[in-house]
């Protein structure tokens, strides 16, 4: 990869972080602080190469200056990634320096859970920096994002839910849930209670077991998962789920999921629109752990910020009606929503007032 070509202007910082002797290769991309410190997860992942890692991390980055544009945050978007596979490569010690390289960007970064990464390996990275969410609770933070996450992706596909059926009940509705980890398992707790009908994949047999026992699913293979007849489809894994070959295959009538970079390229929004099946953009849909974990920069409160997790009911409606009054995909009209805030937002910051640096040019 040619690095500096692929980040061009469009991304502010990334850095290569290597320390010998814990083993410790990771990547750190910020992308965008105009509205804040970059704010975004961890990833420990055995990626096939560093190339790939470094375009996840782009990708992701890119991500969550959307994502936390769009749902009303005062934070930029950021990632990073750590290469190996946490099972048998996480240590203290990795942990610890990767948590030193954090540090060393002054707040400009500020880290979180996600793949790979666990509630205890923040814990264990807030020993180093403090610019770190999602600790625990008697750490003064929020605990495991996966509840928030999950519980925002319920009020999405309810808004979802009233935009085709003009009713936001869920219940009888059949939804497919591929990927039930924390936070797709959480959702399938929230779907039951709604009464809804829940069909469950994955590809881990045991955890698809755990979750039809204990809820009463039906099941699903993995590699199938998207084609199953339903009303809704959410993808709750990894991301390019939806491309070229999986798009003519699906039967549903909408898609509202977890899983971050959902669309394999650009040009499947396109393809989602003239297959007729509605897409809820992935970084408004779960944007609910960031909201959950960004209170915790003011002092966790878990009501207030559920509160504030229940609006991306709101941002996925908002989304929706612009695309259909517009004639514009949903990509588009929720792009539009974020980059509008961010250009707002910068401008604001350009003022100058007595006392304050020197804008910048």
């Amino acid at each position: 990869m040619r690095i500096f070509e692929r980040i061009g202007d469009e991304y502010e910082q990334v850095v290569f972080c290597h320390d010998r002797s814990s083993g410790l290769r990771a990547v750190i991309a910020v992308h965008s602080t105009t509205l804040g410190p970059a704010l975004g997860g961890t990833r420990f992942f055995p990626y096939g190469s560093e190339d790939e890692a470094v375009e996840d991390v782009l990708r992701l980055a890119r991500g969550m200056t959307y994502k936390a544009a769009a749902a009303g945050l005062d934070l930029g978007g950021g990632k990073a990634v750590i290469m190996g596979d946490p099972r048998t490569d996480k240590s203290e010690a990795l942990l610890r320096a990767y948590a030193r390289f954090v540090d060393s960007l002054g707040g400009r970064y500020i880290t979180a859970e996600d793949v790979g990464t666990t509630q205890p390996d923040m814990d264990m990275i807030r020993r180093e920096t403090e610019h770190v969410t999602g600790v625990s609770q008697s750490l003064g933070g929020s605990g495991d994002p996966s509840a928030a996450t999950a519980y925002g992706v319920l009020h999405a596909m309810k808004a979802v839910a009233k935009s085709l059926w003009a009713d936001a009940a869920l219940a009888e509705r059949h939804i497919v849930v591929s990927g039930v980890g924390k936070v797709g398992s959480a959702l399938v707790r929230h779907l039951v209670e709604e009464r809804a009908r829940v069909t469950v994949s994955d590809v881990n047999a045991d955890a698809v077991a755990r979750v039809a026992k204990d809820f009463g699913a039906d099941t699903a293979p993995p590699e199938k998962a998207h084609a199953v007849e339903c009303d809704l489809f959410a993808p709750c894994a990894m991301g390019a789920v939806l491309n070229a070959t999986t798009i003519p295959e699906l039967r549903c009538a909408a898609v509202v999921g977890s899983a971050n970079n959902q669309l394999g390229e650009p040009a499947d929004a396109d393809r989602m629109a003239e297959a007729g099946v509605v897409y809820a953009p992935d970084y408004v849909v779960n944007a609910g752990g960031v909201i959950n974990i960004a209170e915790e920069l003011h002092g966790y409160h878990r009501e207030r910020a559920y509160g504030r997790v229940r609006r991306i009911y709101d941002t996925t409606m908002s989304v929706l009606q612009t695309a259909s009054a517009e004639g514009m995909t949903t990509v588009d009209a929720a792009d539009r929503l974020a980059e509008r805030r961010i250009e707002a937002l910068g401008r604001v910051r350009l003022i100058r007032t007595p006392g304050d640096l020197p804008s910048r040019r």
